[in-house]
């Protein structure tokens, strides 16, 4: 499989994501309305504040996308996504 090949299918995947996720406009706007109020008030936004909007968009991101690869649970199979756990996340973002 050469390199080249790899890229012009991403490329071509991530065009079809403004379409594919333009129907998540309900789904997001609440997320961040959730987000907005919990950042607003004097306290410190805390972990899990807006866990089920969050839980609502990321699965209409699941849905919108369909299925992938079997195994790598892009599809409509709930649960964490490789490469996108908090684990994971904060491992990357803690320096060794």
């Amino acid at each position: 499989m050469s390199g080249r090949g790899v890229w012009l299918r991403a490329r071509a995947r991530l065009r079809r994501f403004p379409a594919l996720l333009g129907g998540c406009g309900e789904q997001a706007a609440a997320y961040g309305r959730c987000v907005a109020a919990a950042a607003a008030g004097p306290g410190e936004l805390r972990r899990d504040a807006c866990l089920e909007q969050f839980r609502a968009l990321r699965e209409c991101f699941a849905r919108a996308v369909g299925p992938g690869p079997p195994g790598q649970g892009w599809g409509g199979a709930p649960g964490p996504r490789p490469g996108l756990t908090r684990g994971s996340l904060q491992a990357k973002a803690t320096p060794k």
